[in-house]
């Protein structure tokens, strides 16, 4: 089924192509200035850091629903082998295969393409299953250190956790920035929380997949409007699933990646943020949120921080 004419209109309204040259491949990116770094640093006011990964380990967040994309198969190939010969230094090493996207994670300009076309107009036959991604890979994005603010919509509204059907509005997102009392910038990376990940981390990893709160279609517009650099929330699949509109699969996605150029991540946990920004009354810092650089990759790893 063709993308209906709803969405197209909104495309039109958020596409970025040519706004940074026809041969841009970082996106929003371009956003996260000197400047917008060096005011980012000026939030730093205790030092109290937060990581906001989740665990990275063989009964992680997957649950097969996506296929390929597999948790952290870890082996260890060396165990205190004396390489030198005995009694000399022994060492250990590991290997693990994973989907790039297994957990905490960036998704690429090019993890989503539409209409035959990823960011910038490219074809998305330029992404080959020995080539990888020829344009906008991961690896393009090799500096996303910004300041963050947290949009704790779940705590706007007095909740622990927002409900599964639940799709994250742009009146949603200015109710929490509100609740913030955090104004949202050119540059800024937008950290979204629902508290769906308090489902995972209580072990029911099938509930946290599904039936999940989200970004909704219109959303893309808001961050579009305020030149957000990038966006990240704490559910696995970023916008509402099942979708709000019947048969309309991963739009967000679509408008975010390929028509904006703007990364998106997935499953951050924003739960011990959600109380040290409550605890500090402020909802602005500096992040870092660097992604492992695999050439050609469409989305990695990531392993974030925020510093209040």
């Amino acid at each position: 089924m063709s993308l209906p004419a709803a969405f197209h209109e909104i495309a039109k309204r958020v596409n970025n192509w040519g706004r940074w040259g026809r041969d841009d491949e970082i996106g929003t990116l371009n956003l996260v200035t000197d400047e917008v770094v060096r005011e980012a640093v000026a939030t730093v006011r205790t030092g109290r850091r937060v990581p906001l990964a989740v665990d990275l380990k063989q009964d992680g967040v997957q649950t097969g629903m996506i296929p390929g994309r597999v948790n952290p198969l870890h082996v260890m190939v060396q165990v205190n082998q004396e390489l030198f010969g005995p009694g000399t230094v022994a060492t250990s090493d590991d290997a693990v295969t994973l989907g790039l996207q297994a957990g905490t994670h960036w998704d690429a300009l090019t993890h989503a393409s539409h209409s035959g076309r990823i960011y910038n107009g490219r074809p998305a036959a330029t992404i080959t299953p020995h080539g990888r991604s020829e344009f906008s890979g991961i690896h393009t994005a090799r500096h996303v250190v910004s300041r963050g603010v947290l949009l704790d919509v779940a705590a706007a509204k007095g909740l622990d956790r927002l409900p599964g059907d639940h799709a994250v509005t742009p009146e949603d997102l200015d109710e929490a920035a509100e609740f913030g009392g955090v104004t949202v910038r050119a540059g800024d990376i937008v950290l979204v929380r629902t508290g769906q990940m308090r489902s995972y981390l209580a072990g029911d990893r099938h509930g946290y997949a599904f039936p999940s709160p989200g970004l909704s279609i219109r959303t893309p517009e808001w961050f579009h409007a305020r030149d957000v650099a990038a966006v990240a929330n704490d559910t696995l699949t970023f916008e509402i699933f099942p979708p709000e509109i019947d048969d309309l699969w991963l739009p967000v996605h679509a408008l975010d990646l390929v028509e904006m150029g703007m990364l998106q991540g997935q499953n951050w946990n924003l739960e011990v943020l959600s109380t040290a920004c409550a605890q500090e009354r402020r909802y602005a810092f500096l992040l870092s949120a660097m992604p492992e650089p695999f050439v050609g990759g469409t989305g990695t790893p990531v392993a974030p921080v925020a510093i209040l």
